[in-house]
């Protein structure tokens, strides 16, 4: 090769690389800190051998997912196991109160958006469960007297907190705050690095991002990690000792959602105990029309199994980034959504939602107006009144129709109503400590809100 066809190749090349690097610029990749199970942090906000929490003490392995940004509520997004006192509120309660950790107390509740007098009533309100997928986060350090946040990969297997919507709050073993990830999920670069090695297992595919539920969460079902024919229903705010237990192997019916958006569609599969699935790394808008589900409306699966949606218009919005979860709530997909509501619903008394007697009349910190996917409110009941008919009028040409048309996000039909609003019972019990396993014959006035028995199979109740 001639020098001068040397300097030719070099200069190709070196054009290729500038281009590419354009392209980049405009949504380059997020750097992101793998975490593995029982791996120590390394500038953690409490010693990992404080005894606040530990991960499953055998390997879990990360689950396959259909759509790399899924729900808080999803059936079967979280696992559990017999021995569910895997996280020690309490002691971090205690940690976060004792005034000789005020500094660090600042820092974690600054995260979390709450006051350190808030920390009390906010721990109270969340619910220990172990990851099934290898989840992304925002993770905080602690150094210097600050929160050091930084994005994380945890591996399936690790102890976390979360909150009534779903969200990872608060990783266990060291009392680190979490938040949801910033990143598009589709653009990211996993490092294994500071003794961290690439896990069995691991594999890209299944690499899950979470958003929050659109309501507040009565109960979490979960799926044991150990026995996964196994589920649990934990109610919101407790640590394992009331939980019950279904037949997470007992088929469930894939309902008819032909027509429906696509935020109704995941809204009835979570009802029915199934999980919404998509193609691709970009997440449907909420108003995008389903057009066919893989396996067809009749078919019977277990629970927590996908359903891939085939959806038509509405257009796509970009898995995190901007319009991805990366606040509490997170802020609104592309199309015309319902007006917020700043208030949250007022039907039954202070605690229903699972809390601590006294302490959950004041919403938590990640309730807000926004609502991702399904919205809680009454499906519109057709064309607005007004509307002028197809046909040819006698009289006098009628005004044109109002131009507020239903919210692209909401549900169009009424074939299949939202679930009716949950009764309430008695205010929960405080939390006590947890007794050896999980209870299996509890009754259902015991929870927090109930809809349907729960040997029958999981509760996705929300609160009122």
């Amino acid at each position: 090769m001639t020098l001068r066809a040397f300097m030719h190749r070099i200069a190709v090349l070196a054009i290729f690389s500038l281009l590419l690097s354009g392209c980049e610029k405009g949504n380059p990749l997020t750097v992101v800190r793998a975490v593995a199970a029982g791996a120590p942090s390394l500038a953690p906000f409490f010693e990992e051998n404080s005894g606040l929490g530990r991960d499953a003490t055998t390997t879990v392995r990360s689950q396959p997912v259909q759509g790399s940004l899924q729900q808080g509520d999803t059936p079967g997004l979280y696992g559990g196991s017999k021995q569910p006192t895997i996280c020690d509120v309490a002691k971090l309660e205690r940690f976060l109160t004792d005034p000789r950790n005020h500094k660090k107390a600042q820092a974690w509740a600054g995260v979390l958006n709450i006051g350190t007098d808030g920390i009390p009533e906010y721990l109270d309100r969340l619910t220990p469960v172990l990851l099934r997928h290898d989840t992304l986060v925002k993770n905080h350090d602690y150094k210097r007297e600050k929160s050091v946040p930084y994005n994380s990969l945890l591996q399936a297997g690790i102890s976390i907190l979360v909150d009534e919507q779903g969200l990872p709050a608060v990783k266990c073993s060291c009392g680190n705050p979490l938040r949801p990830f910033q990143g598009d999920t589709g653009r990211i670069s996993v490092q294994f690095e500071d003794g961290t090695k690439k896990w069995a297992g691991y594999q890209r595919e299944s690499v899950v991002a979470v958003k929050p539920a659109p309501r507040k969460l009565a109960r979490i079902a979960l799926v044991d990690v150990q026995e996964p024919a196994r589920g649990i229903n934990r109610p919101v705010g407790s640590t394992g000792e009331k939980d019950t237990t279904f037949n997470a192997k007992k088929r469930r019916t894939v309902p008819d959602l032909a027509g429906t958006t696509f935020a109704r569609a995941g809204r009835e599969l979570i009802d029915a105990g199934l999980a919404a699935g998509y193609t691709g790394q970009g997440v449907p808008s909420d108003g995008a029309k389903v057009t066919a589900t893989d396996p067809p409306a009749g078919a019977r699966l277990p629970f927590g199994q996908y359903v891939m949606l085939t959806v038509a218009g509405g257009g796509t919005s970009t898995s995190g980034g901007e319009t991805g979860p990366t606040t509490t709530p997170p802020p609104p997909s592309s199309g015309a959504k319902t007006p917020p509501t700043s208030a949250p619903p007022t039907s039954g008394p202070p605690g229903s939602s699972g809390g601590r007697p006294g302490k959950a009349s004041s919403p938590p910190p990640s309730s807000s107006s926004g609502r991702p996917g399904g919205s809680s409110s009454p499906p519109s009941s057709g064309t607005a009144p007004g509307s002028p008919s197809p046909g040819k009028s006698n009289g006098p040409p009628s005004p044109p129709p109002s131009t507020g048309s239903p919210p692209t996000g909401a549900p169009v039909t009424s074939s299949a109503p939202p679930p009716a609003p949950p009764t309430t019972t008695s205010a929960p019990a405080t939390r006590e400590p947890p007794s050896s396993g999980p209870a299996t014959t509890e009754p259902a006035t015991a929870e927090p809100v109930t809809s349907a028995p729960l040997t029958d199979g999981p509760s996705t109740t929300v609160a009122a």
